[in-house]
């Protein structure tokens, strides 16, 4: 079932307007939208910790699905999709496998953030046959150095965050230079842009589990990146204070003949900071 779209539908290339809806597949129902031209290697985008389907910058998401079918989605327990979240990156992959075969693919290109990209990772290694293209961006390997201390992290930038009323991605994503702050407010203003049809908010729950599964990933023994064969592109900004900028550096080691870009005076969100340099470079990237 690679058509997922009623064939009288025009094609959706604004992300703002993609229709959410569901597939059932081992025993829940995920929820997910799509747009973009469909045929040929879908792009899935694997989303952050505490994202939903709306936590998506469609100045990144749009230019892809101008020539791309694109495809996001809520893993199991996440906004509209039933069930639990998994306590562990593995499981989760395991369930992103189940909703990408239950929508009749066996070939698709992945865009990963943080979260996410443990999340693809995992995937990678254990269908290498899946993947035909990596992008990794704000992320790092499994076992790299300081992953285990997301959640202190996190939840401080929450606590300061919810003193200043502000998003605590404001503080979580970027500098808090005159910068940073700017591109902040932009990249909030810009999740807003849906306005009808938005997700359900993760739960407290889901969340925590989320970060319990982020310390594991943390804390276990490294996977063998060598083995990916994938063309692999990986990003970040050059402060990133929730995967430290230095693993994407070592992703880039292990993984063969991977492309690295580094944004400067960025955080964590550094590819939403530069969205009009890096759309074009991922574009250019999955065209290839």
């Amino acid at each position: 079932m690679s058509d997922t779209r009623p064939h009288n539908e025009p094609v959706i290339t604004s992300y703002a307007h993609a229709p959410t809806r569901t597939v059932n597949a081992g025993g829940f129902a995920y929820a997910f939208r799509e747009l973009g031209p469909q045929g040929g290697v879908p792009v899935v985008f694997f989303v952050h910790l505490a994202a939903t389907l709306d936590n998506w910058d469609p100045r990144i998401i749009d230019p892809i699905a101008k020539g791309r079918h694109v495809i996001a989605f809520d893993q199991r327990g996440v906004g509209a999709s039933t069930g639990q979240v998994p306590d562990s990156v593995e499981a989760m992959a395991d369930d992103a496998y189940t909703f990408i075969t239950a929508l009749g693919f066996d070939k698709i290109d992945v865009f990963s953030f943080s979260l996410g990209g443990f999340i693809a990772q995992a995937l990678a290694v254990k269908h290498p046959e899946l993947v035909r293209k990596l992008i990794l961006t704000g992320t790092g390997p499994r076992g790299g150095k300081d992953i285990d201390k997301v959640a202190g992290t996190t939840y401080w930038d929450m606590l300061r965050a919810t003193l200043t009323r502000s998003d605590p991605k404001e503080f979580l994503f970027f500098n808090r230079n005159t910068t940073g702050k700017a591109a902040a407010r932009a990249f909030v203003n810009r999740l807003k842009e849906r306005t009808a049809d938005r997700d359900t908010n993760i739960k407290v729950r889901a969340f925590r589990t989320q970060l319990k599964a982020i310390k594991k990933w943390g804390r276990s023994s490294p996977d063998d990146l060598s083995q990916l064969a994938q063309p692999t592109l990986i990003a970040n900004g050059d402060n990133d204070r929730m995967v430290p900028s230095v693993l994407s550096e070592d992703l880039h080691r292990r993984i063969k003949d991977s492309e690295l870009v580094i944004f400067p005076n960025a955080g964590h969100g550094g590819i939403f900071q530069y969205h009009q340099q890096f759309a074009p470079l991922a574009v250019e990237f999955l065209a290839r």
